[in-house]
């Protein structure tokens, strides 16, 4: 497979001690559940330390199923990804209410509190999705696609913009 503007094939890129540390332990997982004799733990721990590529880690462990340990490390991956760009996304909406409430403050803070409206509507999806990122029923899925949503939009609104001319 061909892959654009010079990016290496994942298969082909090297691996570091802790992924050889990471199959070692899924090769242990397998054995005690009998999957593999203790010659055969022994000749694949061999390979897994001597793995230089992603490919070389494969096969490995190419004909076992997915260990648990796997399982739960892309799970805690994926779910520090989403952690990440919820945050950005909560630097975004404070800095946008930060403005608003200065404007508020600079106007004389007559009024009522009109800053929480836009507290309101930047930070809602925020922590609805926190919600269903950390909350009892944890949805990824959901989450993942909603935050992609919102990124597409800001990212068709950047483009809608270019090409009527402005510079934002």
């Amino acid at each position: 497979m061909d892959y654009p503007h010079g990016v290496p094939d994942p298969s082909q890129l090297r691996v570091a001690d802790a992924d050889r540390e990471q199959v070692v332990q899924e090769l242990h997982e397998h054995a005690l559940a009998g999957r593999l004799t203790s010659e055969e733990l022994e000749d694949r721990i061999g390979d897994a330390y001597s793995a230089r590529t992603r490919a070389d880690l494969n096969a490995v462990r190419a004909d076992l199923p997915v260990s648990s340990r796997s399982v739960a490390l892309a799970l805690r991956k994926r779910k520090s990804q989403l952690r990440r760009r919820l945050l950005q996304e909560t630097g975004g909406g404070l800095g946008v209410a930060g403005v608003c409430v200065g404007a508020w403050v600079a106007t004389g803070a007559s009024g009522g509190f009109w800053p929480g409206w836009v507290i309101a509507f930047t930070m809602l999806p925020v922590l609805r999705d926190s919600w269903r990122l950390f909350g009892p029923g944890s949805d990824l899925e959901a989450v993942e696609a909603r935050l992609q949503r919102r990124h597409e939009r800001h990212l068709s609104r950047g483009r809608h913009h270019r090409y009527r001319g402005l510079p934002w």
